[in-house]
């Protein structure tokens, strides 16, 4: 399934670090930035976290909730929020249902083996729900003032 913009975003429950929990229905009326990483702790996923969280405070100016999802579960995401100072909410998609919906759970390569994992993608919600914006297989470096820009277009 591929999300793309201008469709209605798939709603979405999730227990979060810190023993909270968010849905897409509770941020109605917000932009919602949920962007999805293999996986905690790892190099690039831990730069694109820094990265969010150097710029929450501009996020939150322009109305915007940012999101981290992964399938790691709470106790790993408490864990690499604390060992790096991380000033973002941190989505546990435990049983994959998220990354199913978005589309972001794929065949993966790496030293000619195959396995299935995380393709690293953001989606730029906007307060009605809907997905303004999609990034596919994405490249942290620059990517954070990217979507910044995106929100601040909306």
């Amino acid at each position: 399934m591929s999300i793309e913009a201008g469709k209605k975003a798939p709603d979405f429950s999730m227990q979060t670090d810190g023993g909270g929990s968010v849905t897409l229905k509770e941020l109605k009326g917000k932009a919602v930035v949920l962007y999805f990483y293999p996986k905690d702790d790892t190099s690039g996923c831990t730069k694109e976290a820094i990265e969010f969280t150097a710029r929450a405070a501009d996020f939150k100016k322009a109305g915007a909730v940012v999101i981290g999802c992964s399938r790691d579960d709470v106790k790993s995401h408490d864990k690499f929020k604390t060992k790096h100072s991380l000033g973002i909410a941190l989505g546990a998609d435990e049983d994959g249902k998220v990354t199913e919906a978005y589309g972001v759970w794929v065949e993966k390569s790496m030293y000619g083996r195959k396995y299935m994992g995380i393709e690293r993608a953001t989606f730029l919600i906007d307060g009605a729900g809907k997905v303004a914006r999609a990034w596919r297989k994405v490249k942290v470096p620059g990517h954070v003032d990217e979507v910044l820009a995106a929100v601040k277009s909306l």
